[in-house]
């Protein structure tokens, strides 16, 4: 406390009432008491959130605004010395019962629950400055009854090329007799997290060189511009750790922020990085309250009743609902009937809402299993859509950060599919039903090294409820993998991922790549730690909700992304044989597809993909299928490939020629009444029949048979090694013999 203050104190107490209650800044939502006999403490306590993100329905962990409301109620009783604030993020990244009405329900809740001040955050800018000032601000207003800018702090957010404050700097409260300076702030890194358009006006300072600024002005003894007793930052923004050791020593502006914040200040309530942590660093208390109003962080502060000094400080983590060993989640505090009644009709209005035509789709859109949704661990065509969706909404030409590279989507936050129903009609609410979590697109760095580590921890650690959770990944990136219990035994954990491509090359593992998840997903959730461990998580300004309805916007209508980008490795899973392996230009051959599961489904190409073959029929019961190879009468000649493909399998490539015209039949070789079905060669004369002459012969090479060995057709002679017309010969040569012998015996008879 400064000897301005003590002087205050003593000789200015009446005419510091007079100042506070003709003070636009003061609002009457903390309790006001009598002031304490001189030698008293009084005790403070302050309650705080951050990063609300409109979460007004219970849904699990995140309690709902009612029982946060409740929450306040039970600390005010316990204490009628308590303030609630936010470190800002109330609105925006909403889930759908707030965005569609624009977040006004939050608004309202909040302000009903007992809000207090809060800073602004960098969502508060996601509908542009004059959104904020006009409307949110304006909403602040008349549901309190006060002045509305107590809710949107920012003494670094200034006009454009100047230093002139564009939101209010600090709120005064009056606690006890004493006067509590509330300063807020907001990442300087808002311009990067919003689109641009809307905050063109302004310019965003240094945190610190605000708050000390202001810190100086409200204890230099001037009550002409404001004083306060006891002072507290409420900054949007945070550290990426939860342990203060860690966050005490961090390089970071926010590091630097609450290591070298003004010693004025008595606490620090942060945001952003939607941590919890509760760390007395410097001296003071700096606490952030996790995320989606699960928690309620505490600082409770025992003051000098004249000085307005800290006596004693503490500080706790509250939480606002529990889980049972069921997975059920209870709340920890009754609800606040009037905030209850406001999220009641706003969830009843959000059906309405949820009518809307957002766009269209060509099909179903579909995640994983017999019955959609019921297997997380296989590859679904609606992860892979989402993900496509997530890096498309970090990298278009309005994103105003770093463009994304690669996109991944947990399998678990995919909660419905897309339905094309009568006529591929998608509304509002069933897109926001497909992701509910209202989950904020993160972005940050990956080498190459820590992709492969994401991709392997898919399989879930032992004892996890699952055993496998397959990830969506955005168009480009690709790979193989093993997962069948014989090949999972024979590699060593770990080794489940094989080769990785990333635009069609292999994937460089020491290099650095963009990437865009949810929050849920970037924080590690699910246990995929290796996007925990990526570096430069920066929020996009963008809920999953908001980026899939813009992208519908964007296209006309939005196809499912395919399946193949993960494929199991090997060509083991079929084998394939061409007869003839040569063909002549217009004329065919028959393909012979076996190993097949009954009802399996094939695809084929030839000609690098120009030739596709249609209608191949589907396995049989014995896993066999056929189809005929039609090679075109202007095909190239020369050497070709017919690629078979089937969904997560990795493609079998099998080699035919195209040659010009049939080879004569050889002394060797047995002439056929189809000459067109029967290869022209001997094994001996097709080096790439050979395993040792052919490393990259595929599994159908390696058991393709000689032609000897081939099927005949059922009128064909058998083969015995001779061709018929050695037979003639030889009985021709017999018949000549047995004539002349008969000669020879005739005339030895006429000699006796």
């Amino acid at each position: 406390m400064s000897a301005f203050k003590q002087i205050r104190n003593t000789g200015l107490a009446s005419l510091a009432a007079l100042s506070l209650l003709t003070s636009g800044a003061i609002a009457a939502q903390a309790t006001a008491t009598e002031a304490p006999a001189a030698g008293e403490n009084v005790s403070l306590d302050l309650i705080g959130i951050n990063d609300f993100h409109g979460r007004i329905a219970a849904d699990r962990d995140s309690a709902g605004a009612a029982v946060l409301a409740g929450a306040v109620d039970a600390q005010r009783a316990a204490n009628p010395n308590t303030l609630f604030v936010s470190a800002g993020d109330n609105i925006g990244a909403s889930t759908f019962a707030s965005a569609s009405q624009e977040d006004e329900p939050t608004i309202d809740s909040l302000v009903a629950g007992g809000l207090d001040a809060a800073a602004v955050g960098n969502h508060e800018f996601d509908g542009g400055y004059e959104d904020l000032s006009d409307r949110v601000i304006e909403r602040y207003g008349q549901q309190s009854g006060a002045d509305g800018a107590d809710f949107a702090l920012g003494a670094n957010v200034y006009d454009k090329g100047t230093k002139n404050p564009a939101l209010r700097e600090y709120a005064i409260r009056e606690v006890d007799g004493l006067r509590v300076g509330i300063i807020g702030t907001v990442t300087a890194d808002v311009p990067s997290l919003v689109s641009p358009n809307g905050i063109s006006s302004l310019d965003f300072g240094s945190e610190l060189e605000a708050a000390n600024r202001v810190a100086a002005q409200l204890s230099d003894g001037d009550e002409a511009n404001g004083e306060a007793d006891t002072l507290v930052l409420l900054t949007h923004n945070g550290s990426e750790n939860d342990t203060c050791e860690v966050i005490a020593d961090e390089d970071s502006d926010y590091g630097t922020l609450i290591r070298d914040a003004s010693p004025e200040i008595d606490a620090i309530f942060s945001g952003h990085t939607h941590q919890a942590y509760n760390c007395d660093i410097a001296g003071r208390s700096v606490i952030q309250s996790h995320q989606y109003g699960t928690t309620l962080g505490k600082v409770s502060l025992e003051l000098d009743a004249t000085t307005g000094d800290v006596v004693e400080s503490a500080t706790e983590l509250v939480p606002l609902a529990t889980e049972d060993a069921n997975g059920d989640w209870s709340p920890n505090f009754e609800a606040n009937a009037e905030v209850q009644a406001i999220v009641d009709e706003a969830v009843d209005k959000s059906e309405e809402v949820g009518s809307v035509k957002v766009g269209q789709i060509s099909e179903d859109i579909l995640r994983g299993g017999e019955e959609p949704g019921s297997d997380r661990g296989i590859e679904s065509t609606l992860g892979n859509t989402v993900a496509d969706i997530h890096l498309w909404a970090t990298s278009n030409e309005n994103f105003a950060g770093e463009p994304a590279e690669i996109a991944f989507m947990n399998p678990g936050g995919l909660r419905a599919d897309l339905l094309y129903g009568q006529d591929g009609t998608v509304t509002y609410k069933a897109a926001a039903d497909v992701q509910p979590f209202a989950n904020t697109l993160i972005t940050f760095e990956m080498t190459g090294e820590q992709i492969r580590e994401a991709l392997e921890q898919q399989w879930q650690p032992e004892g996890s409820e699952r055993t496998k959770l397959h990830l969506g990944i955005s168009e480009g990136l690709e790979y193989t993998y093993v997962e069948d219990a014989a090949a999972a035994a024979a590699a060593a954990a770990g080794e489940h991922i094989k080769d990785i491509t990333f635009n069609g090359e292999p994937l460089d593992e020491s290099a650095s790549f963009t990437v865009a998840a949810n929050a849920f997903l970037a924080t590690g959730g699910d246990n995929f730690a290796a996007f925990a461990e990526g570096t430069g998580h920066t929020d996009s300004g963008q809920i999953d909700l908001d980026a899939t309805v813009n992208y519908f916007k964007s296209h006309d209508v939005v196809s499912p992304a395919p399946l193949g980008r993960a494929t199991l490795s090997g060509t083991d899973w079929a084998s394939v044989e061409i007869s003839p392996s040569e063909i002549v230009p217009g004329e065919g051959a028959q393909v012979s597809v076996m190993g097949l599961e009954e009802g399996g489904e094939v695809t084929a190409t030839a000609f690098d993909g120009e030739l596709v073959v249609d209608d191949i029929p589907a396995a049989d019961a014995e896993g066999k299928t056929s189809f005929e190879l039609a090679v075109p009468a202007d095909a190239k000649l020369g050497a070709n490939s017919l690629v078979l493909s089937q969904v997560q399998r990795e493609d079998i490539s099998v080699d035919f020629t195209v040659i010009e015209s049939a080879a004569e039949p050889t002394p060797s070789a047995e002439p056929t009444e189809e000459p067109s079905q029967e290869p022209s060669q001997s094994p001996s004369e097709e080096p790439s029949q050979s395993p040792s002459q052919s490393p990259s012969a595929t599994p159908s090479e390696d058991t393709k048979q000689s032609p000897s060995e081939q099927p005949r057709d059922k009128d064909s002679l058998a083969d015995t090694g001779f061709a018929t017309s050695w037979i003639g010969i030889a009985a021709g040569v017999v018949l000549v013999a047995g004539i002349i012998l008969l000669v020879i015996r005739s005339r030895k008879k006429n000699t006796h």
